[in-house]
C-alpha cells in the first residue's frame, strides 16, 4: 500500500509534524513539502494520503491556509480519487484563534471529498478548547487539530493516538 504525507508550512511547524507522524507509521513515503511538487495528479499514484495544513487566514472563507495548499486547492477538486482514502491534520492556535482554530483542514477536506476521495482520521473534539472552528463535522475533527503554540505538551500524546488510528483506517 503506498501511503504519501503532504504538507505545507510557514514557520516549519507543520513540516515538524509531518516528520514526527512519519516517524510513527512505518511504510508511509517520506513527507513532501507541496510547495515542491508541481502537479497534485501524483496523488493519483496512492493508495492513501496524509495532508498537513495551518490556518494563517482566519476568518476567511476561501485559501485559509496561506500556503502552497490555496493554489492547488481546485486542481484536487478536480482529480478522480474514488477508492482512495484521506487524512488531514492542521496546526492553529487555540488560544488567540479560539475562534477559527484549525480552519483551513475543512477547506482541505472539502476538495478531497469532492474529488471522490474517503475521508478518514477525525478526532473527536471533546478534549480541546476552542470557541468555532470550521473543521468541526457534528462531534467531530475532520483531522487531527494540533496546536503547537498554546497546547505542545499534549502533540506527543495526540499524534500517536491518531497514527494508531490512522493505522487501522488506511489498513496498513
Amino acid at each position: 500500500m503506498a501511503v504519501g504525507i503532504y504538507f505545507a508550512t510557514t514557520t516549519g511547524k507543520t513540516e515538524d509534524i509531518a516528520e514526527r507522524l512519519h516517524g510513527l507509521l512505518s511504510g508511509v513515503n517520506s513527507p513532501k513539502d507541496l510547495a515542491d511538487i508541481s502537479d497534485v495528479s501524483e496523488f493519483n499514484d496512492l493508495d492513501g494520503i496524509i495532508c498537513g495544513i495551518p490556518t494563517w487566514n482566519t476568518g476567511a472563507d476561501s485559501e485559509r491556509s496561506g500556503t502552497a495548499w490555496d493554489s492547488m486547492l481546485e486542481d484536487i477538486g478536480g482529480l478522480s480519487l474514488g477508492g482512495k482514502k484521506v487524512a488531514i491534520f492542521g496546526l492553529g492556535d487555540s488560544s488567540t484563534y479560539t475562534e477559527n482554530f484549525c480552519d483551513a483542514m475543512e477547506e482541505l477536506h472539502s476538495y478531497f471529498k469532492k474529488a471522490g476521495a474517503t475521508m478518514v482520521g477525525y478526532v473527536g473534539k471533546g478534549s480541546y478548547t476552542f470557541e468555532e472552528s470550521k473543521s468541526v463535522v457534528g462531534d467531530s475533527f475532520c483531522g487531527l487539530p494540533l496546536d503547537e503554540d498554546s497546547e505542545s505538551d499534549l502533540t506527543d500524546e495526540r499524534l500517536e493516538n491518531w497514527s494508531k488510528q490512522l493505522k487501522g483506517e488506511l489498513g496498513f
